[in-house]
């Protein structure tokens, strides 16, 4: 009985079908008859009641092609365009699928003589372009491509309408498309036919409005119109060449700018060839991603080697093999890359969604099931390296859900594309699946992942492998992403990487401690919640005893520790905190020798932790690693062995050991100009007598009895161990400190920069500018305000009493209290200071002498605030009048500047200081510091976070600097490179200077080559011969100077003459 029934009920539900594919097919032939606006509502009404199926089951698909096809019949194909127009705005998913198999009948009516159906074409495709969801664009190019080789001009006219219709309803998608739609519509931008050639115009206008490179958005519409008019080509090159490159380079900017470039690699003119190499040199720098260039390789690469093989011009063709090599580059191992079969063809995506949906209903709405299945399979086969291979649930959710829920309903349609979404998850997974690599015990990750910052790919689908126990020196130049990396696991930003069973910490090269500054070595350890749970006291104590810290030192607070015990202490915390995996950022900056082995010994006595160590310190790297890895073209390359064995591997990586600039970085230090009154190199400009210094609240002197001096010869490296004093005496020179005990005295106009060891603390306060933003702000007012802030010009609460409010007791004997000095003056061999006192307007200003200003000091009228007032007066006249008052605060002036840095644009210019790795944030504040063009350039550990290239280009810069050098290092290659003289500190407040000989061997030799040159002047002056035209020497009889007579003389010589004695030529002598 209920098989009875079952059959009752299919044979009326055929019974129906029948008779509404009979309906169907009796309204599809009233199309062009007499009531068309009848036929298409009654069209609509009967697709909204049966479905699809009203148009692929009754021959509806069949007859509206015809139809449209049919240039005989204008009414007909006119109705035909009507019913589809009312289709996609009733019920636009239901039947996106077959109008899109329609365009290329629909592109056909563009040059139909009949007006109606010309008007209804562009309506109609309008409307298409731009109810499409992205995931659309890919079905529709095709077409619109097709349309485009049409050999009738109103079809190529309407194709590119439909381009532009398309760029401004979805714009990120038919951006992404860019490398296909130029080469197409290029074409018709050189048309014969005004109106194709404006339309291609526009329609290329519009879909690079996806390009937001602001080097070159503004070239755009010159780019655009140069690809249709060859003769604008030289121009355009000239203004691209004018450009700086400086955002990241990606596809589309490519895709718009390679037709220009390959046309200028081909021009017959070798100077067109050489703009096109520049420019694709310039470009290419910038190309983040090896993909976005691979599509352009082909085109280029043939051109340039041609050019470069077979240009006469030696100068072109080294530009251009400089460009392929950039080209070469910039593709990386994109440019073999053979994308791999898709996991699902089209075929199998659509008997899925077949399945899913049931065979009769996908049966009889087939458009729907193939677009659905066609606009997945185009995300499949995006490769995986650019984001594709698999089919995220946001995909289906656009490309399926809403077509679905047209066909079986909203519940039904949602249920079935995640069922769908599920399908097809698993198939592709099955088909990725790789037994790949076994982890063994030791291993502790084997992934394969990307890592970008700031908008910068640094690495792309890269392989790390780590292994417990062996310890990894990272290696690779300032900026690639070394610390980005260490930084990235530790945050648990890696989603590959197994955080969630690897404890690791990241040890950094410096400790903050600003939200305490009162906080204890011993607090600090104990405020990390694993340590305090998983370690004892005795632990915690004996681990920082380990490291050398004493009772005493263990209850030192964080801030008053030198960069050297900051760091052991960050090691003893990493020490007590059981990690799998330590990371250590630059681990011996800021430590002397003894306690880099120290380092090394610990490091090496690890065999269950894993370490990944970044440092420029090449012979720390060599002592401790058993594997290196290296950055290359933005992959991982793990070499075993240490940096030795790794260069002989790769021996281009010797420049790893070599403290020079391997690939031609430069450094300039800035000429420092005229100082007044020294006229030697050796004459000192600043000096320390008898200082002696303790610093607040305690009673150990640091420095006891040192007397230096430093001047424009000065090379001197100021070593010892840490804790010892170095630091505290170069700051007493400069005037951050102020010794109990001696005398300071800098030249009045003297400039002077300094980098302090902790260097990053210049700029803390500045990282959402960009270099050149800070040093506009630095030095905007003509004053150094870093120099301005120094604790040792600031007033204590008394000395601002003393500098504002008038004691009525000097008063009374009518002493005047000076509160400001706005002037100096230099008057009889001494300076006069312009004085401002309290309570007197400016009109009663003086200048005083410094030598009553010293007799008011002595006296007691004031105190240290006179002292700072004139030390702050003088460093400000001390920048005024001189070359820096010259120098203009432009960014172009500033970039220029950061240039002798090593520092480019992309970073100086456009880049924010709080995204620059530890080498380019030093670069920024010794380029800043030296704004000034100082005559001595104090630097504080200036070697680190800085790589070998830098070191090397540092190096060259100092020994031919006109100024003088004082240098803190742990460096001794580095030191006994550049500094021949040595101001050791060993610890106990004394300081032994050696070496300090040369400065006046140096100075002798300067001034006899100065002698010489000087006599070798004059007497090549004399001997110099004269010739003529004809290289012939000119004899000359040399006249006898005549000795000028006094009067005495000249009567007693007449008084000879008349008594016949002399002659004429005696006369002269």
């Amino acid at each position: 009985q209920r098989v009875n029934s079952r059959k009752k009920g299919e044979l009326a539900n055929m019974t129906a079908l029948a008779e509404q594919t009979v309906v169907a097919q009796e309204l599809f032939k009233k199309i062009g008859g007499t009531d068309n606006e009848g036929v298409v509502a009654e069209v609509l009404d009967l697709v909204k009641s049966a479905g699809l199926k009203a148009l692929t089951q009754s021959g509806g698909m069949e007859t509206l092609k015809s139809n449209l096809e049919n240039r005989k019949n204008a009414s007909a194909c006119a109705t035909s365009l009507a019913c589809l127009q009312s289709l996609c705005e009733e019920a636009p998913r239901l039947v996106e699928g077959a109008v899109l198999s329609l365009l290329p009948s629909i592109f056909e009516c563009f040059y139909d003589r009949a007006e109606a159906v010309r008007n209804g074409a562009t309506t109609l495709s309008e409307l298409v372009m731009r109810m499409v969801p992205p995931s659309a664009v890919q079905c529709i190019l095709p077409s619109v491509f097709e349309a485009l080789l049409h050999t009738e001009w109103q079809v190529k006219e309407g194709g590119l309408k439909c381009l532009k219709w398309l760029a401004d309803a979805q714009r990120d998608a038919v951006g992404a498309c860019l490398v296909d739609i130029v080469p197409q519509a290029s074409e018709c931008l050189s048309s014969t036919k005004k109106q194709v050639a404006k339309a291609a115009r526009l329609a290329m206008a519009q879909a690079c409005k996806v390009i937001a490179n602001p080097d070159i958005i503004g070239l755009v519409p010159d780019v655009i119109k140069t690809i249709g008019d060859i003769s604008k080509t030289e121009a355009t090159m000239d203004k691209l060449l004018a450009t700086t490159f400086v955002t990241q380079i990606d596809q589309p900017t490519l895709a718009i700018m390679v037709p220009i470039l390959s046309r200028s690699l081909a021009d017959r003119r070798q100077l067109m060839k050489r703009k096109g190499a520049l420019v694709i040199d310039n470009m290419c720098k910038l190309v983040a991603e090896p993909m976005d260039m691979a599509p352009f390789g082909p085109i280029l690469e043939p051109k340039l080697t041609r050019n470069a093989d077979e240009i006469a011009s030696e100068e072109i063709r080294e530009f251009t093999s400089k460009a392929l090599v950039t080209l070469r580059t910039a593709m990386g191992d994109a440019a073999n890359y053979v994308a791999p079969a898709p996991a699902m063809t089209f075929e199998q995506m659509t008997d899925v969604l077949t399945e899913t949906v049931g065979a009769e209903i996908a049966e009889a709405s087939l458009p729907i099931v193939e677009h659905c299945a066609r606009m997945c399979h185009f995300k499949v086969l995006v490769p995986e390296r650019l984001g594709g291979g698999r089919l995220e649930s946001e995909v289906v959710t656009m490309a399926v859900q809403p077509y679905l829920e047209a066909l079986l309903g909203a519940e039904a349609g949602a249920t079935a594309a995640q069922v769908y979404h599920e399908k097809c998850s698993e198939i592709i997974a099955a088909a990725a699946k790789d037994e790949g690599y076994v982890l063994t015990e030791d291993d502790l990750c084997h992934i394969t992942f990307s890592l970008a910052y700031g908008g910068k790919v640094l690495l792309q689908n890269s392989l790390l492998h780590l292994k417990k126990g062996r310890r990894y020196g990272l290696i690779g130049a300032n900026g690639v992403g070394k610390t980005t990396l260490m930084r990235a696991i530790n945050n648990n930003q890696l989603e590959e990487f197994p955080n969630d069973v690897l404890r690791t910490i990241f040890v950094e090269h410096d400790i903050q401690s600003d939200d305490n500054e009162d906080i204890t070595v011993m607090q600090y350890i104990l405020s990390e919640p694993v340590i305090k749970a998983e370690n004892t006291q005795e632990e915690v104590d004996a681990a920082l005893t380990k490291m050398g810290f004493d009772e005493e030192r263990k209850h030192q607070t964080v801030m008053s520790l030198s960069g050297g015990w900051k760091m052991k202490l960050a090691l003893s915390r990493a020490m007590l905190y059981n990690a799998n995996i330590m990371m250590l950022d630059e681990p011996t900056n800021h430590m002397d020798t003894g306690k880099v082995q120290e380092l090394v010994d610990y490091l090496n006595s690890l065999t269950n932790v894993t370490c990944m160590i970044v440092s420029h310190d090449t012979k720390f790297l060599d002592n401790v690693c058993t594997d290196i890895v290296h950055y290359e073209t933005r992959k991982l390359v793990t070499y075993p062995g240490n940096l030795s064995h790794f260069v002989s591997v790769k021996p281009e990586a010797k420049s790893y050991f070599e403290l020079k600039s391997s690939q031609g970085l430069v450094w300039d230090f800035p000429d420092p100009g005229f100082l007044e009154g020294v006229k030697t190199t050796t004459k000192a400009i600043a000096k320390c007598t008898g200082i002696t210094f303790a610093y607040p609240g305690t009673t150990k002197n640091i420095l006891v009895d040192v007397t230096i001096q430093a001047c424009l010869a000065s090379r001197v490296a100021c070593i010892g161990p840490n804790g010892a004093g170095k630091s505290t005496l170069v700051k007493c020179l400069v005037g951050d400190h102020e010794p109990q005990v001696g005398e300071v005295w800098k030249h009045p106009h003297l400039r002077m920069a300094y980098v302090a060891q902790h260097a990053f603390h210049h700029v803390e306060s500045h990282l959402e500018k960009s270099p050149v933003d800070y040093i506009q702000w630095r030095y905007s007012g003509g004053v150094d305000k870093e120099s301005a802030a120094k604790s040792t010009l600031q007033f204590t609460p008394e000395e601002e009493k003393r500098r504002t409010v008038r004691d009525p007791e000097l008063a009374k004997v009518g002493i005047r209290q000076i509160e400001d000095v706005v002037g100096r003056r230099s008057r009889h061999n001494e300076f006069e200071y312009e004085c401002k006192f309290v309570g007197v307007e400016s009109e009663g200003n003086e200048f005083v002498t410094i030598t009553d200003l010293e007799n008011m000091i002595d006296s007691g009228w004031h105190g240290e605030e006179l002292n700072k007032m004139m030390k702050a007066m003088d460093e400000k006249l001390a920048q005024q009048n001189s070359i820096v008052a010259q120098r203009k605060l432009t960014t172009g002036g500033i970039q220029t500047h950061l240039d002798r840095f090593g520092l480019e644009a992309e970073f100086g210019t456009y880049g924010k200081i709080a995204g620059l790795s530890g080498g380019q944030k030093v670069k920024v504040v010794m380029g800043s510091s030296m704004w000034n063009c100082p005559h001595l350039l104090v630097l504080d550990e200036p070697t680190n976070y800085l790589d070998r290239e830098s070191l090397g280009a540092m190096a060259a810069a100092i020994k031919i600097y006109k100024g003088g050098i004082l240098l803190i290092t742990h460096n001794s290659e580095f030191s006994q490179t550049v500094c021949p003289e040595t101001w050791y500190c060993p610890g106990d407040g004394s300081l032994q200077i050696t070496g300090a000989e040369w400065m006046n061997a140096a100075e002798k030799a300067r001034a006899a080559a100065a002698k010489k040159a000087e006599l070798l002047k004059g007497f090549n002056a004399d001997q110099e011969d004269k010739l003529d035209a004809f290289g012939n020497v000119i004899k000359e009889d040399k006249k006898v100077e005549k000795k000028k007579l006094s009067g005495k003389e000249k009567r007693k010589l007449k008084k000879k003459k008349r008594n016949g004695g002399g002659s004429d030529d005696e006369a002269g002598w």
